[in-house]
């Protein structure tokens, strides 16, 4: 075989000379080389090869630019979540500490105990002193109808009071008025008496004369004796009445008086008495006051009773023990924070992206999103997009840049968004805040 290709390739040189002779010598056409039928096949698929890699690529470029067009991805963003603060709310020695860092606790499990008896034994006076207010307002809502009933009692008694001192008065007046009447009509006496009497003197005189002379008989001089000593016993008589009735008059004088005076006592208790609205009003301002201190107290014994739950410590939510600072026998102050609680839930994280401003032409609040997380090779959780934030990271940052200078430079600034996890994921609580992700917003 090797022998007979030799052979023919002289040949083949042989013919290809002849024919070109004869193309020079005629002037015609050069013919189309004809190439082996392998070389022809190999360039054949060159070009398929090449076809092939070219439609390759455009079919890829097209399917990268459907899939990158409709979504909207980052790397600088990481977990964020609530971080529970949790501070003594009083004062005192502690007891006990019944968690540790990094244990799992729900929602109002007790965490940290404080010395209670202080609290005990203020919860305890609470008490009585509520008790002994209560009792005191008993006292003074019973007191109300009793001085009500009292004082107006005394005001109606001080008024009839004034009426009878003053009817008594008018009587005693009268009595004065009758024993004056008496001393006229016992002093008309006195003098007609002593008339009588100075008359009888004169008679007797005339008959001593007459019966020196005997010109009359010694039994009429006897008479005008007799007459003349009864005239003298009339004057003494009327006398003593005089002074009968002058005495009746200081009686009655004494005795209006002391009308007088008890008409001014019962004026005077009336007028103490009138103030039986104000003094009842008292009384039930005091049982109003005394119903307040109640209050006062309940609203003392209700915060002494807080100050004593608050001795033990309970977990604002379920959560992993963080930041645990807290030791037993440690005297805390109220307001101290001991520990905190972070919710690993997925209602209480969320992710913090921090996209670029050319990236949120088209993201909305309720798109999907897929978030890859780095620390569990690349796992993926299902989210949406729950807002935007109002201003970019730069922006809300504590010392936000000034570009009102000659050497700005722009820059692409981030804007933070917000990814909420959908329900039903991470049953073992395995994300935490701090993690990084890398969420993929799906934007049609």
């Amino acid at each position: 075989m090797p022998h007979s290709t030799q052979s023919e390739e002289p040949e083949l040189q042989s013919g290809d000379q002849t024919a070109r002779d004869k193309t020079h010598e005629t002037g015609a056409a050069r013919p189309t080389i004809q190439l082996p039928s392998s070389r022809r096949g190999l360039l054949t698929m060159k070009w398929i090869i090449l076809l092939v890699l070219i439609a390759g690529v455009g079919v890829g470029g097209a399917r990268y630019w459907s899939y990158s067009s409709i979504r909207e991805s980052t790397d600088d963003a990481q977990i964020d979540g609530h971080l529970h603060p949790v501070s003594a709310r009083v004062g005192g020695a502690v007891l006990k500490v019944l968690v540790r860092d990094n244990q799992y606790v729900e929602q109002g499990a007790p965490l940290v105990e404080i010395d209670p008896r202080d609290y005990q034994v203020a919860l305890d006076r609470a008490r009585a002193d509520l008790a002994e207010m209560e009792a005191s307002l008993h006292v003074s809502r019973t007191e109300v109808p009793i001085s009500s009933t009292t004082t107006f009692s005394q005001l109606s008694g001080a008024e009839a009071s004034v009426g009878e001192a003053e009817a008594s008065l008018a009587a005693t007046q009268k009595e004065v008025d009758a024993a004056r009447a008496r001393l006229n009509v016992m002093q008309s006496k006195v003098r007609e008496a002593t008339a009588n009497e100075v008359r009888a003197t004169r008679d007797l005189k005339r008959m001593e004369a007459l019966v020196a002379k005997e010109e009359v008989s010694r039994q009429q001089y006897d008479l005008s004796v007799a007459e003349g000593e009864s005239c003298h016993a009339q004057v003494e008589s009327a006398m003593a009445q005089v002074r009968e009735a002058e005495e009746g008059i200081r009686v009655a004088e004494s005795k209006v008086a002391q009308q007088r005076a008890a008409l001014v006592r019962a004026q005077t208790t009336v007028k103490a008495a009138s103030t039986a609205p104000q003094q009842v009003a008292a009384t039930q301002a005091r049982a109003e006051s005394a119903a307040a201190r109640v209050q006062q107290m309940q609203a003392a014994l209700e915060q002494t009773s807080l100050n004593l739950s608050y001795t033990t410590i309970r977990s604002p939510a379920s959560g992993v023990i963080n930041q645990r600072t807290v030791e037993v026998g440690q005297v805390v102050a109220a307001g101290q924070t001991l520990l905190s609680v972070i919710p690993l839930d997925v209602d209480n994280i969320w992710v913090a992206a921090n996209f670029k401003e050319t990236q949120l032409k088209n993201v909305r609040a309720g798109q999907a999103v897929t978030i890859s997380v780095d620390t569990y090779g690349g796992r993926e959780y299902r989210g949406h997009v729950e807002s935007i934030a109002a201003a970019s990271g730069a922006r809300s940052s504590l010392l936000p840049p000034e570009n009102a200078t000659g050497n700005f430079v722009k820059v692409v600034e981030r804007i933070p968004v917000r990814i909420s996890f959908d329900h039903d994921q991470d049953q073992d609580h395995l994300l935490r805040p701090g993690m990084s992700v890398f969420p993929t917003v799906l934007t049609k």
